[in-house]
């Protein structure tokens, strides 16, 4: 069974300016992330996911440098929400908190869907189901 969120992100193109690779000084790839447009009841929202550190490059906060550039980039694109599935404690102090009001498509563990405004107030209006980008 596949994840929600790779269902989601199913033959939906990403959205190419917040994809990020990052290589160091010798051209080898250190990590990436990517980002998808979905809907979030009728809202749309960007689902981030996945960020990828290359073991030897973790722990050196490139992971953290590559999720602080792309939601400055996706509040200067004019993005209101960003959503994902992962750890809160970790993703706390970007700013992502639980949503209590939006669901995920099966299996995610609801205490999993964290959100982060990049508008004041984006997600306190936005609930309802994730769906695909149309």
């Amino acid at each position: 069974m596949l994840l929600s969120s790779y269902r989601l992100r199913d033959a939906v193109p990403p959205v190419a300016e917040l994809c990020r690779v990052a290589r160091d000084e010798t051209g080898n790839l250190g990590g990436a992330i990517r980002y998808w447009p979905v809907r979030v009841g009728r809202w749309q929202a960007l689902l981030l996911g996945p960020v990828a550190v290359h073991p030897t490059a973790q722990g050196e906060g490139l992971g953290a440098a590559l999720i602080r550039d792309t939601l400055e980039r996706a509040r200067a694109l004019e993005w209101a929400r960003v959503i994902l599935v992962g750890d809160e404690p970790y993703y706390r102090r970007f700013g992502f908190f639980r949503l209590e009001h939006v669901v995920m498509p099966p299996p995610t563990n609801p205490e999993r869907v964290l959100g982060h405004e990049l508008v004041p107030g984006a997600w306190g209006v936005a609930a309802g189901e994730v769906t695909r980008h149309s």
